[in-house]
């Protein structure tokens, strides 16, 4: 069946479900068939079974749809995701919104998708449940603060209002802004507290990504098109968060670069 990805590079969900479906380091030089007859072997080798290498290689066609031009408030558009938001998938005729649901079918339908992204023990499988929905209600405690028009980035109070408003034809608010830093400040202090807890390099002290490292870097990673003194005076004191960020980007090597904001902001001004 033929997958199609509704997606804007500019919104956070999008780069992450994007950068979730590519092959990540040696899944991308080996064939599923060829990987699956070689990974008990290599897991037993040092080197590979502490990579996160099985990953994903799902096959999609990017469906590009900007929301700086409304193009997800289409007629057409609405047929896929009523919700008029992104990222959505056609798979068959299967149709699916919200981006957490995305990784969790994925995950779920495609085989090929190593188990560290979302665990089949069941007992993982909920923590991770629990970062996401963490992660959701951030989103809706911004959104019905300071933007109750859009609802797109778990930092959106900070990062719409000081630059990412202009992509979208609206004016700026310092004021939102500025309580959207708070509570930007004060979740980056959560992660690192509460989340990286434990020995692992990741969320929930696992050793290898999940769904929700992905989620929620894509969002936090905004700040790279934020100003340096700003962007040093929100996450500069986090060194744990600034080690965890380059571990999950350097994990989804080469994709998280070629899906960055930066990026997607260079493309779309060129």
């Amino acid at each position: 069946m033929e997958l199609k990805l509704y997606a804007d590079r500019l919104s956070p969900p999008s780069r992450a479900v994007l950068i979730f479906c590519k092959p990540h380091r040696l899944g991308k030089l080996l064939s599923h068939q060829l990987a699956d007859r070689c990974k008990s072997l290599l897991e037993r080798i040092p080197l590979f079974a502490s990579q996160p290498t099985w990953a994903n290689g799902i096959e999609f066609e990017e469906v590009s749809i900007e929301l700086g031009k409304l193009q997800h408030r289409s007629p057409e558009y609405a047929e896929i995701n009523p919700m008029k938001q992104v990222p959505a998938i056609v798979h068959g005729d299967f149709k699916l919104s919200e981006s957490h649901a995305i990784f969790i079918y994925l995950a779920s339908a495609f085989s090929g998708v190593a188990d560290h992204w979302y665990p089949a023990d069941v007992h993982k499988r909920a923590k991770i449940h629990s970062v996401l929905d963490w992660h959701h209600t951030l989103i809706c405690a911004v959104v019905q603060a300071y933007l109750p028009y859009i609802a797109l980035f778990v930092s959106v109070g900070y990062h719409f209002n000081t630059s990412i408003a202009l992509a979208f034809g609206l004016p700026l608010d310092p004021k939102a802004a500025a309580e959207g830093e708070k509570l930007l400040s004060a979740s980056l202090a959560t992660i690192e507290s509460l989340w990286l807890k434990g020995d692992g390099p990741f969320l929930l002290g696992n050793s290898q990504p999940s769904i929700a490292d992905l989620a929620l870097v894509c969002e936090i990673i905004q700040l790279e098109v934020a100003d340096e003194k700003d962007r040093d005076r929100i996450i500069g004191k986090h060194e744990r968060v600034l080690k965890w960020i380059e571990d999950t980007k350097n994990a989804t090597a080469p994709y998280f670069d070629e899906f960055s904001l930066r990026h997607a902001v260079g493309q779309r001004e060129a």
